[in-house]
C-alpha cells in the first residue's frame, strides 16, 4: 500500500570475480532500479550495501548482501530487524536456474526451489515474503558443472535476453510496490515476442 516502507533484497556474490554472473542477476536488477530512479549513493550497512529510494509508492530501502549466496539470511535478518520491518515487506529478487532465460516468476510465498541463499533466509525467518525469481537459463550445457554455469559470465548470444529479463524484472518490482504480490504475478507469463 501506498506510504509503506519496503525492503528489496538482490541475491549475488560480491567481488569483482562474480561480477556479470548468472548468480549476480539480483544485483543487477537492483542496479537497473537504482540507476533507472537516479539513485546513486549506496553504503555498507548490515551486512550488505544499500541504498534509500524515495518512491512514489513509499521509502524502499535496496540491499545488495554482501555475504555471499549462502549466507543471504544474516543479511536479510539484520536489514528487517535494524529497519523494523515486517516480513511481508520484503521481496527477494533472485536468479533460477529451473527458469528458462529470460522468463519471470514473482510469488508472494513459497519454497526455496534448491536455492542455497533462499533457503538461508528461510531457515532464519522464514518464507512469509515476496520473491522474483529470474531465469537464468534451465540447464547447464553439455559438460558443465551446474555451479559452473550459475557462476559463469554471460555469452555474448544470450545479452539481449538478459536485458529484456532486467528491464522486465524492474517492471516486476516496481508493479509489486504499487499493486502488491498477486497483481506483480502479471509478468510470470512468458515475454511478449522481441521483449
Amino acid at each position: 500500500m501506498p506510504g509503506e516502507r519496503r525492503l528489496v533484497v538482490g541475491l549475488g556474490n560480491p567481488g569483482a570475480s562474480y561480477r556479470d554472473t548468472r548468480h549476480n542477476a539480483g544485483f543487477a536488477v537492483l542496479e537497473r532500479l537504482a540507476e533507472r530512479h537516479g539513485v546513486a549513493r549506496w553504503e555498507e550497512r548490515c551486512h550488505s550495501l544499500v541504498a534509500r529510494w524515495a518512491s512514489p509508492q513509499g521509502p524502499v530501502l535496496l540491499a545488495r548482501p554482501q555475504t555471499f549466496v549462502n549466507g543471504s539470511g544474516l543479511a536479510v535478518q539484520a536489514l528487517l530487524a535494524e529497519e523494523r520491518l515486517p516480513l511481508a515487506a520484503l521481496l527477494v529478487v533472485v536468479d533460477d536456474l529451473h527458469l528458462p532465460l529470460g522468463r519471470l516468476r514473482l510469488r508472494a510465498g513459497g519454497g526455496d526451489g534448491g536455492h542455497n541463499g533462499l533457503r538461508d533466509i528461510a531457515a532464519r525467518l522464514g518464507t512469509g515474503y515476496a520473491r522474483l525469481r529470474l531465469g537464468i537459463g534451465a540447464a547447464p550445457a553439455p559438460g558443465e558443472a551446474q555451479v559452473a554455469h550459475v557462476l559463469g559470465r554471460w555469452r555474448d548470444d544470450e545479452r539481449p535476453a538478459l536485458e529484456a529479463m532486467l528491464e522486465r524484472a524492474a517492471d516486476a518490482v516496481e508493479l509489486w510496490l504499487r499493486a502488491g504480490a498477486a497483481a506483480a504475478q502479471a509478468i510470470n507469463a512468458p515475454p511478449a515476442a522481441g521483449r
